[in-house]
């Protein structure tokens, strides 16, 4: 397990929703409740070690092994941002996947997950800020953590993960699929907006409602493969 802490800039990389309200999946009472409060290393730090957790699904997401399995060398060098628990990293790595990069702001959910999947050891782990992190792969995946920065951050974002990825590598993963409000996180975003933002960087090979969503999620989710 390779360890890299570098937590200096903050920016939030979760939405908090409480799961015996999964069904309602509020998320303007998400923000009533926490647009107060600071949502830099530290809170979700804090969230971790309270185990103040809900927005955790506690398993690999389905649309994106679903994605994994089909159309992933196992050779590939993969990102995953905003990994948390690191669910989808565990299920990689128990498929043979080699080459493994999870990042988070918390410690304490790193720490955990490799305590719940010794496996994890395998990867390397960075306690880190996105922007300020380096390297190169094949594929970054995306998974609640463009839809908690702020929206001045997408072309940030669009640029970084372009830089990040090797020739022909891929963005891929879920955006949620609601209007983009000034209240968030999380943020919502609709296609024409997703098509515009990332069409400067990646051919859009896929930008396409998710068809197997968690449950609490269903409709409205994009599924997205961009390439660099």
């Amino acid at each position: 397990m390779i360890l890299i802490k570098n937590a200096k800039f903050c920016h939030p990389t979760y939405f908090r929703k409480t799961l015996q309200n999964l069904q309602l999946f509020d998320l303007k009472y998400w923000f009533l409740l926490h647009s107060m409060e600071k949502l830099n290393a530290d809170y979700w730090e804090s969230r971790y070690q309270k185990e103040h957790i809900g927005w955790d699904i506690g398993y690999p997401s389905p649309a994106l092994i679903e994605y994994f399995a089909s159309s992933v060398s196992k050779n590939a060098s993969i990102l995953i941002p905003g990994a948390g628990h690191a669910y989808e990293a565990e299920w990689l790595l128990n498929n043979g996947y080699k080459d493994i990069s999870v990042l988070d702001w918390s410690e304490t959910a790193l720490t955990e997950a490799v305590k719940r999947a010794p496996i994890l050891e395998k990867a390397k782990l960075f306690i880190t800020d996105f922007f300020a992190h380096t390297g190169e792969y094949n594929l970054i995946m995306e998974q609640t953590f463009f839809c908690a920065l702020p929206p001045h951050l997408r072309n940030s974002y669009a640029t970084k993960c372009s830089e990040l990825l090797k020739p022909k590598g891929v963005l891929m993963g879920l955006l949620f699929d609601f209007p983009l409000t000034d209240s968030g996180p999380p943020y919502g975003g609709s296609f024409d907006e997703y098509q515009l933002l990332f069409e400067k960087y990646f051919e859009i090979k896929r930008l396409e409602k998710a068809k197997n969503s968690i449950k609490p999620r269903q409709g409205r989710e994009f599924f997205i493969e961009l390439h660099a």
